[in-house]
């Protein structure tokens, strides 16, 4: 039995992934830790267990095989040191960090400590995302030339995302950006598993004005230049419905693949023969597959199991670098290349 502690509540992913969590009998929740008196109390309804104000008195009084991060961004980057300094292993939730120099230090750390760190990405756990890799790995739509992936909805607050998580959201420090960062981080780690590391980056980035208490880019897209390939990830905060929102398309010379997140989840796959394309099978998801939890009790369980793509440290630290890349791109107006 896993001994889980909480690091951060105020990321609203955290309930959702604490329920997965509750559901799995090889692991149980010790505690969590949050400055907020309000979430803290939350997390004591829900899951009992201690709670504390100071994160290092949780990993200091609680013996403690992993620990779940759900803090802001850039709190992130210290407590998933202060965790791996102790022997821990860390779950932390998208986008890994606040900038590269914060994902840079996560990697060293967990690489000291010999621990695992796994990033964890909600699309991560789409059987037919999933999929669609596999096949673009294994060369079934022919050489892959482009990425594309869009996060869209119409703002954090419009959604209904809590005070403690829309004040860090709108926090360029804390954050790392706006949209920009909470969103055009997925298409950039879905570019780097499937293309590498780009060889430059450009980007735009807008603030519509709809949003009077939005300091931040509320709009942003980057795009990725590879040498016989391209990459687009597009971020919205302003976007009405859901047409277009978390689709993903891979095109390839012999095919494109398209994933459909709505109507439980589809791939649908159209070649010159069958131009309109048709759905594909999706095998169901392995055990180990099933949600965040399931794989990260998995990895700490089989020190062996290979992690992901998606989340795996290394190539989320390289997302980050395309991020920190984007950010200066859209702000100087030039592509900028990589490494930086």
């Amino acid at each position: 039995m896993k001994k889980i502690g909480v690091l951060g509540l105020h990321h609203d992913h955290v309930w959702s992934n604490l329920d997965e969590l509750a559901r799995l009998d090889n692991a149980t929740l010790v505690g969590a830790a949050d400055p907020s008196p309000e979430l803290r109390a939350k997390y004591e309804a829900a899951h009992g267990g201690t709670t504390h104000a100071d994160y290092a008195n949780l990993l200091d009084s609680a013996e403690l095989d992993a620990v779940y991060i759900f803090a802001s961004n850039k709190t992130s980057e210290d407590l998933a040191v202060m965790a791996c300094e102790r022997g821990i292993h860390c779950l932390v939730e998208k986008p890994m960090a606040a900038t590269l120099a914060g994902a840079d230090k996560m990697l060293a750390a967990t690489e000291a400590a010999g621990v695992r760190l796994m990033i964890n990405w909600p699309f991560a756990w789409w059987p037919q995302l999933r999929a669609a890799i596999d096949a673009a790995r294994a060369g079934e739509i022919g050489q892959l030339w482009q990425v594309k992936y869009r996060a869209a909805h119409e703002g954090p607050k419009e959604l209904g995302c809590s005070p403690q998580f829309c004040d860090w959201l709108y926090d360029a420090e804390l954050n790392g950006a706006g949209a920009l960062m909470d969103y055009c981080c997925y298409g950039s780690v879905l570019a780097r598993v499937l293309l590498g590391s780009p060889a430059s980056v450009s980007g735009v980035k807008l603030n519509t004005g709809f949003k009077p208490d939005l300091p931040l880019e509320d709009n942003a897209i980057l795009v990725l230049s590879y040498p016989q390939a391209l990459a687009t990830t597009e971020a919205s905060w302003t976007q009405i419905g859901k047409l277009t929102a978390y689709t993903t398309v891979l095109y390839g010379g012999s095919g494109t693949l398209m994933v459909e997140p709505r109507g439980g989840g589809q791939l649908i796959k159209a070649t010159a023969d069958c131009p309109e394309g048709e759905p594909l099978p999706v095998p169901p998801a392995p055990p180990e597959l099933r949600d965040a939890s399931s794989h990260f009790l998995h990895l700490i369980e089989n020190p062996e199991a290979a992690i992901h793509p998606l989340c795996e440290a290394r190539a989320c630290r390289d997302a980050q670098e395309i991020l920190e890349a984007g950010l200066i791109a859209a702000r100087e107006g030039r592509s900028v290349s990589l490494p930086l």
